[in-house]
């Protein structure tokens, strides 16, 4: 096997692993609409309830070696890959290859800390930083754009899974599993979306009342939506629509072009 071959394997198997992540999330804020939730509504909360499963600390080194595969993917597509596109949208898809290297290797070091034992709070290190941000000059401008900007981005996962821009991806053959595949990337994309725009409200509007207590990432904006009327209904769609995600990874498992 070479090494090529060996990345793609890797890679593979990552979206189970990120599929993985997806589950436990989609359950923790499921809890919360529930109102059982005892775990934070982010991603530190979601690696806790992978470690409280019968072999959880093998579980969670498992999803850190899948999404450390993710990140070198994704950095290799941000340096030589996307050759399947030209000009700006080539331009635009190494960048976005390059955000989830970032994206992954936060989410890995998040879940090693959870395996080592550490204190590991996602919305309290989002508090405190957005605190350190608006005590310096202009911090509350910048927390501002940096709310503008998730927001952005969760109202661009809403249209490229609406679009199912994804699709172009998958290497399906047969007509029903790649309904099945879209119709799980679509749900997926939005109800992801749905959240991060959430997100990046919550940081304008801490931005707005100086107040970092606000932003504290995507514990607070489930817990905003559960608060909301029907927001418990609204909750339960977001949870079933990251489920949707984590069956989407799956479909991205065995028919991912991996080479774009």
């Amino acid at each position: 096997m070479t090494t090529n071959d060996l990345l793609k394997s890797l890679t593979r198997v990552g979206f189970i692993g990120y599929g993985l992540l997806h589950l436990a999330l989609a359950w923790v804020a499921a809890q919360i609409a529930f109102g059982e939730g005892g775990e934070e509504a982010d991603q530190s909360g979601a690696f806790h309830k992978l470690a409280e499963q019968p072999f959880g600390e093998l579980l969670l080194w498992f999803v850190i070696v899948c999404l450390v595969a993710l990140a070198a993917w994704q950095a290799i597509l941000a340096v030589w890959g996307h050759r399947d596109t030209r000009g700006r949208e080539r331009v635009f898809e190494r960048v976005a290859s390059a955000s989830r290297v970032v994206v992954y290797c936060v989410l890995a070091w998040t879940a090693g800390k959870v395996v080592a034992g550490a204190p590991s709070s996602s919305a309290q290190q989002q508090q405190e930083a957005t605190a350190g941000l608006m005590a310096k000059p202009a911090g509350a401008w910048l927390v501002g754009l940096v709310g503008l900007g998730v927001l952005a981005l969760g109202l661009g996962m809403i249209w490229y899974g609406w679009k199912r821009k994804f699709a172009r991806k998958l290497a399906i053959a047969g007509a029903r599993g790649r309904t099945a595949a879209i119709r799980a990337g679509q749900i997926g994309y939005v109800a992801k979306g749905l959240a991060f725009g959430i997100v990046g409200y919550l940081l304008l509007d801490a931005a707005i009342t100086n107040d970092p207590g606000k932003s504290r990432g995507l514990d607070a904006a489930l817990h905003t939506l559960a608060g909301e009327p029907f927001g418990k209904f609204l909750l339960l769609a977001v949870a079933i629509g990251v489920a949707a995600f984590a069956v989407f990874c799956v479909f991205q498992a065995w028919y991912r072009k991996v080479g774009s």
